[in-house]
């Protein structure tokens, strides 16, 4: 396992399995396999996807630190970058189906629906993850203000869960806010485990 992780086309093949869902979409498109709303389709797909890109790359960590394994902590950033890609897609599919593009009503819609703000807000973050991605960005800000900048993740997960659940409490459906809302909670939770377990007191 370890050989195949430090393997130098091991990037360029998750990169293709990230790849994937995207390559899906543009199949059913073409195939015209939507079902009767295409647009709506596409809307939730894409938002899907974030969100369980998302959930994969929160896993990284954890999953290197149970398995000793610090190879892979090197696919952090493509799995970080699909989350941003995934999540622009969700955008632009809302911004061109449902509001065509017209800007100054998308404006007036991210302000008043919380749910909407809530994703955009999410998005922003993203995007300075995303434009920080690089190893230029952290010679340039410095290990320890990057890492700072990065731990928006968290607050991404958080406002992720909150966005999902506003868009399927117009349904009453909460069966995968339930499983993503318990994913996203539990490596959160791990998380804070592990940092309290560095303070002093926790020593003691």
């Amino acid at each position: 396992m370890k050989s195949w992780l430090i393997h130098p086309h091991a990037k360029r093949i998750l990169l293709i399995f990230c790849f994937v869902p995207f390559l899906l979409f543009v199949y059913k498109i073409l195939t015209d396999e939507l079902g009767p709303n295409p647009a709506e389709a596409l809307i939730r797909g894409t938002g899907d996807w974030s969100i369980r890109f998302l959930c994969i790359v929160l896993f990284v960590t954890p999953l290197r630190v149970w398995t000793n394994t610090v190879a892979l902590q090197r696919f952090r950033r493509i799995i970080g970058v699909s989350v941003f890609a995934y999540a622009t897609l969700h955008l632009l599919c809302y911004s061109g189906f449902d509001m065509a593009f017209e800007w100054d009503d998308i404006v007036k819609d991210i302000i008043k629906r919380p749910f909407i703000l809530v994703g955009f807000v999410a998005w922003v973050f993203l995007c300075l993850m995303a434009m920080t991605s690089n190893n230029l960005a952290i010679k340039w800000m410095g290990v320890k203000s990057w890492q700072r900048l990065h731990k928006l993740v968290y607050v991404i997960a958080v406002l992720a869960v909150a966005h999902f659940y506003w868009m399927k409490s117009a349904k009453h459906n909460f069966n995968e806010v339930i499983i993503y809302a318990t994913i996203l909670g539990g490596l959160l939770l791990w998380r804070l485990a592990r940092a309290l377990k560095q303070f002093p007191f926790a020593k003691a």
